[in-house]
């Protein structure tokens, strides 16, 4: 008796099971079978019928109840809960596993979005939708273009792949292999070679995280900004499209395509509105000239100004390589528009040989060759030249200089003259040393690294030494007021620009920890 009762209670849970599983016909127009249908309820006219919670309605549909099968033809609706609306021509559903299958200009819509391919195939258990033949959606902020997508209905995540295009109605547009994008938050996150192109603006990424409503992005694998002129890169890099800011974190890289120049370091920010790009941690600004390249390091590097008048600032512990000329100062600052590069507190120059020290340096380049043109260093103007035997020295109040081929040939010390010169033969033979000084100037032709000939304006007060004679002088004797040899200092190659020489350090009172005040930022 229990097994039978047990077994009435299993076969009526099991109809009542089955009921709840029928496809409900709530309207049509007429109902009716044919034989060469074999299970098929024909509806017509007007069709209204319902599935577990999700209604369709069509001109025309075939029903299978034992399989729980539609087949809906002309002006088909699919509707789930109060939200999402499905329109097409044609749609089979399958009741068992819950999928539908739409065609013929098929239009998706919900609270957020729509959207619309030729073929969407619907899984009601995961609430996932895909196509596969090309589809187009569109919501407050975006449309968006692709081969291939799937719709999550859960997460109002859409994600695309195979010639995704977005378009932005603030006229951007976003191009990709495989994108994640969420519908309610206008957030896509990227995978792939992707380019964003924004009011000329252009950005390449192969992985990053782009807010279309807010236009703040991130990008995080071999990604580029190119504005215009210049292109900034860098492991890591921030976009702010709404105030034209980006930064970059780890290797960056910002290159002026236009000076022929470009700066790295492993953090940047850049400032399109005040045309200004600053660079710190390992900052190096290299300028490529002829077969050469200048390399300059500072602690801070500042780039501002239109590219017709591009200003360089370097900051605290500069220094500076050429293969032909080294350099170091606490500040500096170039003007490209000008080709003149100030060195400023504590500078000095190695050329050929010969250290250059004063208050401040002058550089001054052909913009059109890009080779030195000149040279001025003002106030307490000291050169020395190491010989053998000694320190050829040249002192004045100012030095001018004249470059050839980019090597210096010619120096007129003004005022106050200074000279200790080491004379040799054309056997390189030491016959005397000059130390003589004039009230007037001095001028100096260099050639083969050397000092050639020392000419003075007026004659000179000193005299000329026997080698003998001027060995038994004092070391203050031998050596001018002001003397400091200072080699050790010297980047030898282009990689010693970033040691910093702590016992050549200048006063922290001297030193410049903010920005170039007015007055010493003249031309």
């Amino acid at each position: 008796m229990k097994n039978i009762l047990f077994i009435l209670i299993a076969f009526i849970s099991i109809q009542s099971f089955s009921q709840s599983k029928r496809v409900k016909i709530l309207k049509a127009d007429n109902t009716f079978v044919k034989p060469e249908y074999p299970g098929a309820t024909i509806v017509l006219g007007n069709v209204f019928v319902e599935h577990e919670g999700a209604t369709l309605r069509c001109d025309k549909a075939y029903i299978y109840q034992d399989i729980k099968l539609i087949k809906a033809i002309g002006n088909v609706i699919m509707n789930q809960g109060d939200t999402v609306f499905q329109y097409s021509k044609y749609a089979d559903y399958d009741g068992l596993k819950k999928m539908a299958t739409s065609w013929g200009d098929v239009l998706l819509k919900d609270e957020l979005m729509e959207l619309r391919t030729d073929t969407l195939h619907f899984d009601r258990i995961n609430q996932h939708l895909y196509y596969k033949s090309g589809g187009t959606i569109k919501d407050t902020t975006n449309v968006l273009k692709s081969k291939i997508g799937n719709y999550y209905l859960r997460t109002n995540k859409f994600q695309a792949f195979d010639r995704v295009d977005v378009l932005n109605k603030d006229g951007s547009t976003l191009v990709s292999n495989h994108l994640d994008y969420y519908t309610s938050t206008g957030i896509a996150d990227l995978y792939g070679p992707s380019t964003i192109t924004t009011d000329g603006n252009k950005i390449y990424t192969e992985k990053g995280h782009h807010n279309s409503k807010t236009n703040i992005s991130h990008f995080l694998k071999n990604s580029k900004i190119f504005y215009g002129d210049r292109t900034i890169e860098g492991d890591s890099l921030y976009y702010n499209k709404n105030i034209e800011y980006a930064s970059a974190t780890g290797n960056i890289k910002v290159i002026d395509t236009t000076n022929n120049s470009f700066i790295k370091g492993n953090f940047a920010e850049y400032f399109k509105l005040k045309d200004s790009v600053y660079i710190t941690d390992k900052a190096e600004a290299i300028t490529i000239m002829e077969n050469d390249s200048i390399h300059i390091h500072g602690d801070i590097l500042m780039v501002t100004g239109k590219v017709e008048d591009r200003i360089v600032k370097a900051y605290n512990h500069v220094k500076i390589f050429k293969s032909d000329l080294q350099g170091k100062c606490d500040s500096l600052i170039t003007f490209e528009k000008t080709g003149l590069t100030k060195l400023l507190t504590n500078p000095v120059l190695w050329a050929q040989g010969n250290q250059i020290t004063g208050d401040t340096i002058h550089l001054i380049s052909n913009t059109k060759t890009e080779q030195l043109d000149s040279l001025k260093v003002l106030n307490n103007a000291f050169m020395i030249q190491k010989d053998s035997a000694g320190y050829s020295q040249l002192k004045g109040k100012n030095m001018y200089g004249k470059f050839l081929n980019n090597q210096l040939k010619t120096l007129d010390v003004v005022g106050n003259s200074e000279v200790v010169f080491y004379i040799r033969d054309e056997f390189n033979v030491l016959v005397g040393i000059n130390k003589m000084m004039s009230s007037k100037n001095i001028f100096i032709t260099l050639g083969d690294n050397q000092i050639e000939q020392v000419d003075f304006i007026q004659k000179p007060e000193g005299k000329t030494y026997p080698p003998s004679e001027f060995e038994k002088l004092n070391e203050n004797e031998k050596l001018l007021k002001g003397f400091i040899w200072r080699e050790d200092e010297r980047p030898k190659k282009k990689e010693d620009i970033f040691i910093k020489d702590v016992t050549a350090e200048v006063p922290k009172k001297d030193k410049l920890e903010k920005p170039l005040p007015k007055e010493r930022i003249k031309d």
